[in-house]
């Protein structure tokens, strides 16, 4: 059965990447094509990246890099076959303006500015009602 965006479902979008609770930081896709992706993040209260009930930092990038993995995961599911494994490959830039708190809703946009023999180039941005509050760019690698 194919999956109809938006996709809301989160052990659908689990099963898209290769992380596993407690360390997904994706629930949602709203919005995919080739060079582009659209993810959402409900940050509940028993995530590993809380502290003092704010969302940090690392958990902010790990989200934002799962949101570049959930592209390349849905573009296999689309092709009938397994996703590879990815990683980080290199953080070029990374900006927060605020934390989010326990219970707000991340949305995070990914355009995928070049894809070369498996590493990817990838701009994100995440928002937080609306609000920019951290952009970074990364190049991800597939094994």
């Amino acid at each position: 059965m194919k999956h109809q965006l938006p996709i809301s479902d989160p052990e659908f979008v689990g099963s898209l990447i290769p992380q596993r609770f407690p360390f997904v930081m994706v629930h949602e896709l709203t919005e995919y094509s080739d060079d582009h992706l659209v993810s959402g993040f409900e940050i509940k209260g028993d995530n590993i990246f809380i502290q003092e009930g704010a969302f940090q930092a690392s958990g902010l990038i790990e989200h934002q890099a799962q949101s570049v993995a959930l592209h390349t995961g849905y573009k296999y599911y689309l092709l009938g076959k397994e996703a590879p494994t990815g990683y980080i490959g290199a953080i070029k830039s990374f900006e927060a303006e605020t934390l989010p708190k326990t219970g707000d809703l991340l949305i995070s946009e990914v355009t995928i500015l070049n894809e070369v023999m498996g590493v990817t180039l990838v701009d994100i941005v995440t928002k937080l009602n609306g609000t920019v509050i951290a952009k970074s760019q990364m190049k991800t690698a597939v094994k």
